[in-house]
């Protein structure tokens, strides 16, 4: 079994901001895979059904995103859940709009939802890392995270949810890469791979040292005379 994360805001009046991203994404999830109704339970909404042949849990905590880490660890708690089986879909200002990045551990990036989680039921756990841009300055920060997506985000936004939720089975295997491909490409970026596979830097030492001139072999002379008798003409 493993455990779905979404953070955000409860409330209608937060349903479209940058900041419930996450709700977002595991409602398209529970969409695209039929799960059952949302039903309050652990301080949260939780809805059961599966992905890729495994049972998922969907819970998208109701304590407002400073306290997302209480429905967490309660869910966690009754289930058996370890936090290696639990990911966390969550925005992210430090990636650009449409990019996703997935990793396991690491640490909070100043987010208030992953500041209650971690002390609740450790780090080890994924994080899927949704990328809303940074407005460019610190006092804007607020009011970016916590404003409505604006309309022209709604072309990159909804290909990502939609592919997002159809390859959901790959979070479940695990396969991290595959999935940040295939969001890269519904978004119109690059793979992640080909993105990662720059030609190897040599070390300073190696670039700053000069290539060894090839030694010439001598034709004539007493060094000559003893390579042929080693080695032949």
């Amino acid at each position: 079994m493993q455990l779905f994360v979404g953070l955000g805001n409860p409330g209608t009046q937060y349903q479209n901001h940058r900041h419930n991203v996450g709700f977002m994404a595991v409602e398209a999830i529970a969409r695209e895979h039929g799960f059952g109704p949302f039903r309050q339970k652990f301080g949260g909404l939780l809805a059961e059904g599966s992905v890729g042949g495994e049972k998922v849990l969907i819970l998208k905590p109701q304590t407002y995103m400073n306290r997302s880490g209480d429905a967490v660890q309660q869910a966690c708690q009754f289930y058996k859940i370890a936090p290696e089986d639990v990911t966390v879909f969550y925005d992210e200002l430090d990636l650009a709009p449409g990019k996703v990045r997935i990793k396991r551990g690491g640490g909070n990036g100043g987010h208030n939802g992953l500041r209650s989680i971690d002390p609740q039921i450790g780090t080890n756990y994924r994080r899927v890392r949704i990328g809303i841009g940074h407005p460019g300055a610190k006092e804007l920060v607020n009011h970016h995270v916590l404003g409505d997506f604006a309309k022209a985000d709604a072309q990159w936004l909804e290909p990502l949810l939609e592919t997002l939720a159809r390859n959901a089975d790959l979070v479940v295997k695990g396969d991290d890469n595959g999935l940040m491909n295939k969001l890269a490409l519904a978004v119109g970026g690059q793979p992640v791979t080909e993105e990662r596979q720059a030609p190897r830097a040599q070390s300073h030492i190696r670039q700053a040292r000069p290539a060894k001139p090839q030694a010439k072999v001598p034709e004539t002379g007493p060094m000559a005379d003893m390579l042929r008798k080693m080695f032949g003409k």
